[in-house]
């Protein structure tokens, strides 16, 4: 059972919301923290899923505890000692956890600081393909659901489920540490390290699902982590690159949502109120991600182009005053390093700016043909917008109501909704 389906099956609305809002915010560290312990990652995300589903049905009559995080913690714990009990494990690792947990419950509870980052470099092992390492790592670090991670992937549910298990499956049968590895490992889990931090950052900067356009939590968990990593690998180009991006994207967010969480695009925000001390470290790191990549004799990859990007956008004073000829040529270039279709439609946007609405429509009507992002809302949104700025009203109007239909983010879909009824 996922936190969030537990929830869900509460009695006590008070009680569903507040456990929602502990398990969004301090869930993966409390897994984290259990497999430090455990040193089972599989049994950790058990453990704490059943304390969870004790929590829904005690804390209606006993009331939430002061420490709720102490306590979902410490009833986890005594339920991996009852496992390994009812499997006759009863070894030092059972005898050494029992002795700790007398008056756990009434504590602070204070996880080790990077118990987080060892359980994104332990779902990371090169023992699980690459998309077990992201299904894994955004299911229980990022607390992402099947549903959620199907749709960045663009894969069926089933598939990401199917991963997930056959992943802690491989995981304990290789008897994999919970651990940072040496830093002569790194470079086999570096490149899926940034990668789910990547992706985890990008679903809180623009939900995909839900009633909450973006959820800053998720995304400053992220931007957390890659400031460690980029401490961790000071030489790694990329590690300051991903850095830069999410700064310059997470200075954003205090202008991107009215108070009730009403979306506010990029040309309606009020940019004094964009975080220039953000704006600034992503400079920096964006300038420490260059020099290191022309000391390795390499260019600008993909996270330190699209930082580059984020750049332009964050030092412009207006939307008409930014240098779309300049995003251009970088998503060019982004386009021949690191191809995607997600990439190209971001260039037909940036060319809309730049040169016109016709030449972008042209670009987007070959993803259209290529068969590109179908099932999505972002395809026929963009194309909405373009066929809007053609005055091809209603043509626009069409699909903007395809892209409300697709979209799984109900923000989204009302803002969608909302442009097709302006036409």
């Amino acid at each position: 059972m996922t936190g969030e389906a537990a929830a869900a099956a509460a009695p006590d609305p008070a009680v569903r919301r507040r456990v929602e809002a502990l398990w969004r915010i301090e869930g993966p560290r409390i897994v984290a923290a259990l497999a430090r312990v455990t040193r089972d990652f599989g049994l950790a995300e058990d453990v704490a899923q059943e304390a969870v589903a004790d929590a829904l049905t005690q804390w209606p009559e006993s009331g939430v505890p002061r420490n709720a995080g102490a306590w979902l913690t410490a009833v986890a714990k005594r339920k991996a000692i009852d496992s390994w009990r009812r499997a006759e494990q009863l070894d030092e690792k059972y005898r050494t956890m029992a002795q700790g947990l007398a008056d756990e419950a009434g504590v602070a509870w204070e996880p080790v600081e990077d118990d987080v980052l060892r359980l994104v470099f332990t779902a990371c092992h090169p023992v699980l393909s690459r998309e077990a390492q992201m299904a894994l790592t955004l299911r229980v670090v990022g607390g992402l659901t099947a549903e959620e991670i199907a749709r960045l992937f663009l894969v069926p549910v089933a598939t990401v489920q199917q991963r997930i298990v056959r992943a802690k499956k491989t995981l304990a049968a290789a008897r994999v540490p919970f651990e940072v590895p040496e830093p002569n490992e790194w470079g086999d889990r570096l490149g899926a390290v940034l990668g789910v931090v990547y992706l985890m950052f990008s679903e809180g900067y623009s939900a995909t699902s839900g009633d909450r356009w973006i959820r800053p939590d998720l995304a400053n968990e992220a931007l957390r982590i890659g400031r460690i990593l980029a401490g961790l690998v000071p030489r790694e180009p990329e590690a300051h690159a991903l850095l830069a991006l999410m700064e310059f994207q997470a200075s954003r967010f205090a202008a991107r949502t009215k108070p009730d969480g009403t979306p506010i695009l990029l040309a309606d925000q009020d940019r004094t109120r964009w975080d220039w001390g953000q704006i600034r470290r992503g400079r920096t790191a964006l300038a420490r991600a260059d020099v290191l990549a022309e000391a390795l004799g390499r260019g600008r990859r993909s996270y330190a182009l699209q930082a580059a990007i984020a750049e332009c956008h964050a030092l412009a004073p207006s939307v008409d005053e930014t240098d779309w000829q300049r995003i251009v040529l970088l998503y060019e270039v982004l386009g021949r390093v690191a191809p995607s279709p997600v990439a190209e439609l971001n260039r037909a946007v940036a060319v809309s700016m730049a040169t016109g609405p016709a030449a972008a429509l042209a670009i987007v009507d070959r993803l259209v043909s290529d068969g590109a992002l179908r099932g999505g809302h972002l395809l026929p949104s963009v194309r909405a917008e373009l066929l809007a700025q053609l005055g091809r009203t209603k043509e626009a109007r069409a699909e903007f109501t395809t892209a409300a239909g697709l979209a799984r983010n109900s923000r989204t879909r009302a803002v969608l909704e909302a442009r097709a009824a302006e036409l």
